[in-house]
């Protein structure tokens, strides 16, 4: 029983070390490689659906681990690779997205879309000197 509770504790641990890295880093690196992986909506809704406190604990654990798994610069593949370096972090956010799917809901896309969309505009505004239409709101 002592080895249950020192497994389940160590498990929480792991699970909010995870947390912490991916909340101070995760929206630089997606900034920085959104346009470049081919995974970057499924990783900010999963992102999304993580923080949400209605998602269950052992989804949070799973997202939160494959999210700290994409920030870390140490990868079996490492991320500079041109072409290869982001086809282990695919692996793990589609296994991941693959188990905790039922979680991932729509109001965490939509987010996702948001951040998206709001991505697309300040590119258009960098690109053409013009500024991106304001919404109101």
């Amino acid at each position: 029983m002592q080895q249950i509770v020192q497994h389940q504790l160590e498990e929480e641990g792991k699970r909010q070390r995870d947390e912490e890295v991916v909340k101070k880093k995760f929206w630089s690196k997606m900034k920085k490689y959104a346009s470049k992986v081919p995974f970057a909506k499924e990783a900010v809704s999963m992102y999304f659906c993580a923080i949400d406190a209605k998602t269950p604990l052992y989804a949070k654990g799973i997202a939160f681990g494959a999210l700290a798994y994409f920030i870390s610069p140490i990868d079996a593949i490492p991320d500079a690779l041109l072409g290869l370096g982001f086809t282990d972090d695919a692996t793990v956010i589609a296994a991941a997205v693959t188990a905790i799917g039922k979680h991932v809901h729509a109001v965490h896309r939509d987010k996702a879309e948001r951040f998206f969309y709001g991505e697309v505009r300040e590119r258009q505004e960098r690109s053409d000197g013009f500024p991106a239409a304001q919404t109101n709101g």
